[in-house]
């Protein structure tokens, strides 16, 4: 079974109103890539250590897929727009398949 990638963001946003036009912009990428948002924004609460206040986590269906996507035109044309409006750390990862805690 192929394992998933991912792309782990979070995100300081400078300038809401240019940052909401990185989100337009970067829906094209995203749909041709297949990517699938888990998380975007929302309530949070920092456990450990620090992150900044916007975390997103996007689902792809392979780690090269997540690649490709992060280095395709459409989201080159998505990321000139957001450096202006925001500072962030993002991660292209690898799905994990293998074992898990077992229950009880």
């Amino acid at each position: 079974m192929t394992r998933k990638g991912y792309w782990v963001a979070h995100v300081d946003i400078s300038d809401p109103e240019v940052y909401k036009d990185y989100i337009a912009a970067n829906a094209a990428a995203f749909r041709k890539f297949g990517g699938r948002f888990l998380v975007r924004a929302g309530p949070s609460e920092t456990m450990e250590g620090r992150f900044r206040p916007r975390t997103v986590v996007i689902e792809f269906k392979d780690y090269a897929t997540a690649l490709a996507c992060y280095r395709s035109p459409e989201y080159a044309d998505a990321m000139a727009l957001r450096k202006g409006a925001s500072i962030g750390d993002l991660k292209v990862i690898d799905g994990y398949d293998g074992p898990q805690p077992s229950e009880g």
